[in-house]
């Protein structure tokens, strides 16, 4: 069963090789017993009852909360040829009935519902009337009331699964379980424990920053400003907040969206449409009203206030970065936008019980933002994945900026709220310091104070961010609820004292998220008019990463392109031809018409060169032992690795040098460890290295190799930039 699971992952997805966890868990689907995975997000939990979807005989049954997700995921298992369709609000009566019709016909394998439809007594009937192979219940977290998205009707699944007459196969899945709530979806759905997948909640592919006393709205609009063109989204906790931040960067000439429960629900679906569709860059969304978005090529997500706990925040910041391309998760903390969460967790609904467990929740989430060890780790440990090295990529593990010594002023904000009796709140202490004249300060006499102008040279608006960073280090404390006044906390009074320093780093500068490349820019532009032409996202004809493994390898022909990652039998019936003419025209364009990686038409790579048979490299990349199906890029590096020279191998595998050095480049993006200094010397390092200074190499590599020395080859240019050498 699991040789027919792998045949249709290639055939209908595109990969090789099931990721981490999956195939325990389907085989454990196939075998009848419940199961649990719980996989980061991003690590393809979805295929999990795709896969087997196409292998049973009856209908797969999907619970999931997020109706504004359903679309999405039916489009793209449309893309991928599997019968597909939802059933929730959006649809009127007729549109139901018919999605009834057609899953009773067989025409549909998978079936999207809410856990609320999921439990009405006529749906129930419907599904007492069919072959119900398999329930997959996603977001599972939703049945524990510790979780951070409790949904009560979560809690009915089991009851109701009870009462449909028939044993269908179960899986729940989540991104987000503590060891608490993993145990509570264990008990509610009569899992064992050996029945649990855990692939761990590393993404390796993200950093996380947490930014303290940064003036936010400037480093907002640069960020957008620098990565236009990549999609990102800014979450706040407030629709007050989004529809300010939305309107600043409308202002700023920035393509961005909003998205919260104040809008209406077609502009809500409008907005969704323009973000998935690549109409819009960023999207400015509430994370307390959510969005279910399964756009994978997501390069940011910009917190600017604080959540209310480590859950949701992994699963917000997990939006990005889902084709497992290097993207960026960053916090703008602020202390005040602490007091707005413990505001939202006294508003809500819950007992006093599960309020205290929120603000213990909320606590460690702070906790979180001012960490100075590894963030990933935090979290890691967060979670009960416990023992991690630091990550090497976040702000804690990379913060070289330059530190300055503002001990001074710092005394100066002090002493000013410590003669205003500690009464007042941040503008009035920044006026105060500015030596402001408005009537509110000359009516308490302030003006009288000695500490009234000491930043008389800095503006009020300065001042008020700087205080904003003090509260973030927990030299001042807020107090009070409506209208909040600032006091001196304990770190203060040896600052005071003149027995400590303070020391502020500089601010976080702004850089862009993903590498810049001509090719890249070129296959992103005909796979939006591939899918305005199919009427689909963009995404979901290729992801990111595909598209940059073809600029990699640059296929010539349809054999060569399905060794990407991500390019299948449907892909290449549908796209195939437009891509490989699109690469060939910039090939010749830019003077790289050598680098390709195809097989021959009589397939001799896969069968074996100079002793090299395909079935003795059964840990190529792929997995598989077949003949056919072991890339060639690998062979070439084997042969590479035991000592064969690159004319060695060319002549013998019957292929180009310059083929089999864009071979190893592959081999070494896909992490196997590739000697280039038997290839690129010292001397060609830095000859393009000195030449990249005077010519951009975002242009095209054609002007960088003719600036340089005759011989220098494209693939060595390549590994210089690529940084592995």
């Amino acid at each position: 069963m699991i040789a027919q699971a792998e045949q249709l992952l290639h055939q209908h997805f595109g990969y090789e090789k099931f990721r981490p966890g999956q195939e325990q868990i389907i085989s454990r689907v196939f075998e009848g017993r419940p199961v649990m995975g719980i996989m980061p997000t991003g690590g393809g939990k979805s295929i999990c009852y795709q896969i087997p979807s196409l292998l049973f005989p009856g209908l797969t049954l999907v619970i999931s909360p997020l109706i504004s997700l359903m679309k999405d995921q039916v489009d793209e298992l449309k893309e991928a040829q599997v019968g597909a369709a939802f059933i929730n609000s959006s649809l009127s009566y007729e549109e139901t009935d018919a999605v009834i019709a057609s899953v009773r016909e067989g025409e549909v394998k998978v079936l999207y519902v809410a856990p609320e439809r999921f439990e009405m007594p006529g749906f129930i009937q419907l599904l007492r009337t069919l072959d119900v192979a398999l329930i997959a219940v996603d977001e599972a977290h939703c049945v524990s009331q510790w979780g951070h998205d409790f949904r009560p009707s979560y809690m009915r699944i089991p009851e109701v699964i009870g009462n449909l007459g028939q044993t269908p196969s179960l899986l729940a899945l989540t991104a987000t379980a503590t060891p608490e709530v993993r145990d509570d979806i264990c008990r509610a759905f009569g899992i064992n424990a050996d029945n649990v997948v855990q692939t761990g909640f590393a993404r390796d592919n993200l950093s996380f920053h947490v930014l303290k006393g940064q003036a936010r709205d400037r480093y907002i609009t640069e960020y957008v400003g620098k990565n236009a063109g990549e999609p990102g989204i800014i979450y706040t906790s407030t629709r007050k907040e989004a529809e300010r931040i939305h309107g600043m960067l409308e202002n700023k000439g920035l393509a961005a969206g909003k998205y919260h429960g104040g809008m209406s629900g077609a502009a809500r679906q409008s907005s969704q449409e323009d973000f998935v569709y690549d109409r819009i860059d960023v999207m400015v969304a509430t994370n307390a009203f959510g969005m279910g978005i399964n756009k994978s090529n997501v390069r940011y997500v910009i917190h600017f206030q604080i959540p209310g706990n480590i859950e949701s925040y992994y699963q917000e910041a997990g939006r990005a970065g889902r084709d497992g391309e290097p993207s960026e998760c960053v916090l703008l903390y602020s202390a005040q936008d602490v007091r707005v969460q413990q505001f939202l967790i006294d508003q809500g609904d819950g007992s006093d019980a599960r309020k205290q467990n929120e603000m213990q929740k909320l606590r460690q989430m702070v906790n979180y933002c001012h960490t100075e060890g590894c963030l990933q780790s935090y979290i890691l440990e967060y979670f009960g994945d416990s023992g991690a090295e630091p990550c090497g990529r976040c702000s804690s593990c990379t913060d070289t900026r330059e530190t300055e010594d503002v001990t001074r002023d710092a005394q100066m904000v002090f002493s000013c709220i410590k003669r205003m009796n500690e009464r007042f709140g941040k503008t009035m202490v920044a006026q105060v310091l500015t030596g402001s004249s408005n009537q509110k300060v000359r009516e308490m006499g302030f003006e009288q104070l000695s500490t009234y102008g000491l930043m008389k040279s800095r503006t009020a608006k300065d001042v008020g961010q700087f205080i904003d960073y003090l509260v973030a280090e927990e030299y001042l404390r807020m107090t009070g609820s409506a209208y909040p006044v600032l006091a001196l906390g304990e770190k203060a009074v040896p600052v005071l004292k003149g027995h400590e320093k303070v020391v502020k780093k500089a601010e976080q500068k702004v850089e862009r998220v993903a590498e810049t490349d001509p090719l890249f820019a070129e296959l992103r532009e005909l796979r939006r008019e591939l899918a305005r032409e199919h009427s689909i996202a963009p995404y979901m004809v290729f992801s990111d990463r595909t598209l940059k493994e073809l600029c990699r390898v640059m296929p010539r022909d349809e054999q060569a392109m399905l060794t990407v990652k991500g390019v299948g039998e449907q892909k290449i019936e549908k796209y195939g031809t437009a891509f490989l003419e699109r690469i060939a025209a910039y090939a010749e364009k830019n003077g790289d018409s050598d680098s390709t990686g195809s097989v021959d038409a009589a397939g001799s790579e896969a069968a074996g060169t100079a002793g090299y048979p395909a079935e003795t490299v059964d840990d190529a990349p792929g997995g598989s032992k077949q003949a056919d199906k072991v890339p060639s890029h690998f062979i070439t590096f084997r042969m590479y690795e035991d000592g064969a020279s690159l004319e060695v191998i060319a002549e013998e595998r019957g292929i180009k040098r310059s083929t089999a050095g864009e071979h190893l480049l592959r081999c070494a993006d896909e992490g196997e460890k590739v000697d280039f200094s038997r290839l690129v010397g010292v001397e060609v390092q830095d000859q393009v290295r000195n030449v990249v200074k005077e010519v951009d190499p975002s242009e095209g590599l054609k002007p960088v190799k003719e600036a340089l020395p005759d011989g220098v080859e494209y693939f060595q240019i390549k590994a210089v930039l690529q940084g592995f050498v």
